[in-house]
Protein backbone atom coordinates (compact mmCIF):
# COMPACT_ATOMS: atom_id res chain seq x y z
CA UNK A 1 0.00 0.00 0.00
CA UNK A 2 1.15 3.47 -0.84
CA UNK A 3 1.62 6.65 1.46
CA UNK A 4 -1.35 8.08 -0.67
CA UNK A 5 -3.83 4.87 0.12
CA UNK A 6 -3.21 4.42 3.50
CA UNK A 7 -3.38 8.41 4.31
CA UNK A 8 -6.87 8.04 2.54
CA UNK A 9 -7.45 4.39 4.19
CA UNK A 10 -6.65 6.00 8.09
CA UNK A 11 -9.20 8.87 7.07
CA UNK A 12 -11.74 6.88 6.04
CA UNK A 13 -11.91 7.25 2.09
CA UNK A 14 -14.71 5.93 -0.28
CA UNK A 15 -11.82 4.76 -2.20
CA UNK A 16 -10.54 2.06 0.90
CA UNK A 17 -13.38 -0.74 0.92
CA UNK A 18 -12.30 -1.84 4.85
CA UNK A 19 -12.78 1.81 5.82
CA UNK A 20 -15.64 2.23 8.47
CA UNK A 21 -18.12 5.05 8.22
CA UNK A 22 -19.87 5.48 11.28
CA UNK A 23 -23.25 7.35 11.28
CA UNK A 24 -25.13 9.32 14.14
CA UNK A 25 -28.90 8.62 14.23
CA UNK A 26 -30.74 10.86 16.30
CA UNK A 27 -33.49 9.24 18.31
CA UNK A 28 -37.18 9.32 17.43
CA UNK A 29 -39.16 12.84 18.11
CA UNK A 30 -41.12 11.97 21.35
CA UNK A 31 -44.85 11.44 21.15
CA UNK A 32 -47.31 14.43 20.64
CA UNK A 33 -49.31 14.62 23.76
CA UNK A 34 -53.02 13.01 23.66
CA UNK A 35 -55.72 15.73 22.96
CA UNK A 36 -57.60 16.49 25.88
CA UNK A 37 -61.37 16.12 24.26
CA UNK A 38 -63.81 18.66 25.11
CA UNK A 39 -66.25 18.02 27.75
CA UNK A 40 -69.62 17.39 26.10
CA UNK A 41 -71.35 17.56 29.44
CA UNK A 42 -73.49 20.96 30.19
CA UNK A 43 -75.85 21.78 32.91
CA UNK A 44 -78.90 24.21 32.24
CA UNK A 45 -78.61 25.41 35.94
CA UNK A 46 -77.14 25.21 39.71
CA UNK A 47 -80.51 23.13 40.37
CA UNK A 48 -79.39 20.57 37.31
CA UNK A 49 -75.92 20.58 38.87
CA UNK A 50 -77.06 19.46 42.11
CA UNK A 51 -79.59 16.85 40.82
CA UNK A 52 -76.18 14.96 39.13
CA UNK A 53 -74.91 14.95 42.27
CA UNK A 54 -72.38 17.05 41.20
CA UNK A 55 -72.03 20.51 42.94
CA UNK A 56 -69.98 22.12 43.68
CA UNK A 57 -68.25 22.53 39.99
CA UNK A 58 -64.63 23.98 39.73
CA UNK A 59 -63.47 26.11 37.04
CA UNK A 60 -61.21 23.41 34.22
CA UNK A 61 -63.82 20.46 35.50
CA UNK A 62 -66.71 19.17 33.12
CA UNK A 63 -69.82 20.98 33.50
CA UNK A 64 -68.31 24.53 34.68
CA UNK A 65 -69.57 27.21 32.88
CA UNK A 66 -69.31 30.96 34.30
CA UNK A 67 -73.09 31.26 33.77
CA UNK A 68 -73.20 28.91 36.82
CA UNK A 69 -70.46 30.89 39.22
CA UNK A 70 -72.45 34.05 40.64
CA UNK A 71 -69.29 35.91 42.02
CA UNK A 72 -66.81 34.81 39.41
CA UNK A 73 -64.21 32.69 41.96
CA UNK A 74 -63.93 29.62 40.10
CA UNK A 75 -66.53 27.71 42.08
CA UNK A 76 -70.05 27.12 40.59
CA UNK A 77 -73.10 25.84 42.29
CA UNK A 78 -70.97 26.43 45.58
Amino acid sequence: MTQAEEGRHRQGSADCPSATVSAVVAPPPAPAPAAVPRSSVTYANCAAVRAAGAAPLYAGQPGYSSKLDRDGDGIACE
